[in-house]
């Protein structure tokens, strides 16, 4: 414990974008700017899936789930980020790194699983659809979802805990704009073999299993949806589909590219643009995905505003 003291009462230099300072002030407006459109978005998708009977479904049940982990996901970093890219100093306390990591994995592992459930009930719904209230019952969604968000802060216990306890011998400078596991690893003063194969079982599980359900489901999807008589069917049914596996290519995409390779290997720079990717494009763009290519969504939000800002109490 004596080598990391220093960090405890230092805590961490965030490197960010330091060796590029003409970066900092574009970045900040750049990030500002995605943070207030992810706010806006995920908040509308929320409480429009609350507000509008219409939309109360187990899809937008999820949905709105979704909508809260890219919240939060995006709380967990940005404010931090936008702090050291305008202030002289760079840094973060032990206690709020470790609190990043944690919340920002835990997060992080929680939409791996809800992805797929997300999938599921899309099978359900179109391979399904006379059994799909039974199987997606209001009760069994709920136990779904909350089991989802245990799993996830479960699995971020388990990986934090083995980055933090990793001898860092004084080191605090880490080369990146946020506390994450490969950036905290390269700090590590000893031999972490065993760590980054146990950080890949784990993350290889919780990316790679889901995924591969979610393809593996789709496959069956795409024959329910060829099987379909009305060309409208098909083409809900596809839009639907379509806005799913585009966020599931965004997020799985980057996340793997981090996550399921030794840190060992780790490029600072490359895992930069990989976060930004999907610590904040991935949710600024996902309220949008659903919102622009749903017409429910739309009409709901229509109904929303105009019952809240042109409807006068009687």
């Amino acid at each position: 414990m004596w080598t990391n003291n220093q960090s405890l009462i230092d805590g961490f230099i965030l490197l960010g974008f330091s060796d590029r300072p003409w970066l900092e002030t574009p970045l900040f407006v750049i990030f500002l700017v995605a943070y207030i459109f992810a706010l806006f978005g995920n908040i509308s998708i929320i409480l429009v899936s609350r507000l509008d009977p219409q939309l109360d479904s187990p899809m937008y049940f999820f949905v709105s789930n979704l909508s809260l982990l890219d919240l939060c996901y995006t709380t967990s970093t940005v404010p931090q980020m936008l702090v050291n890219l305008r202030g002289p100093e760079k840094t973060i306390s032990y206690g709020g790194c470790v609190a990043q990591l944690y919340i920002f994995l835990a997060l992080g592992s929680t939409e791996c699983i809800l992805l797929a459930i997300m999938a599921f009930d899309r099978f359900a719904a179109i391979c399904k659809p006379l059994h799909y209230p039974v199987i997606m019952s209001q009760r069994r969604c709920i136990h779904m979802a909350t089991g989802t968000w245990i799993s996830g802060f479960a699995n971020s216990l388990v990986q934090s805990t083995l980055t933090v306890v990793v001898p860092r011998c004084g080191q605090r400078v880490i080369d990146h704009f946020f506390c994450e596991v490969p950036a905290l690893l390269k700090l590590a003063c000893t031999d972490t073999t065993v760590n980054e194969a146990e950080l890949n079982v784990l993350g290889a599980l919780l990316l790679l299993v889901p995924l591969s359900l979610i393809l593996g489901t789709y496959v069956f999807i795409a024959q329910a949806v060829l099987k379909l008589r009305s060309a409208e069917s098909r083409w809900k049914a596809f839009n639907t589909c379509a806005s799913h596996l585009l966020v599931v290519f965004l997020f799985y995409f980057t996340a793997i590219s981090m996550y399921v390779q030794p840190p060992s290997s780790y490029s600072h720079d490359r895992g930069k643009i990989m976060a930004l990717f999907y610590g904040i494009v991935t949710p600024t763009l996902n309220p949008f995905i659903y919102t622009l290519r749903n017409k429910d969504v739309k009409a709901a939000l229509r109904r929303t505003l105009t019952k809240e800002f042109w409807v006068k109490p009687r």
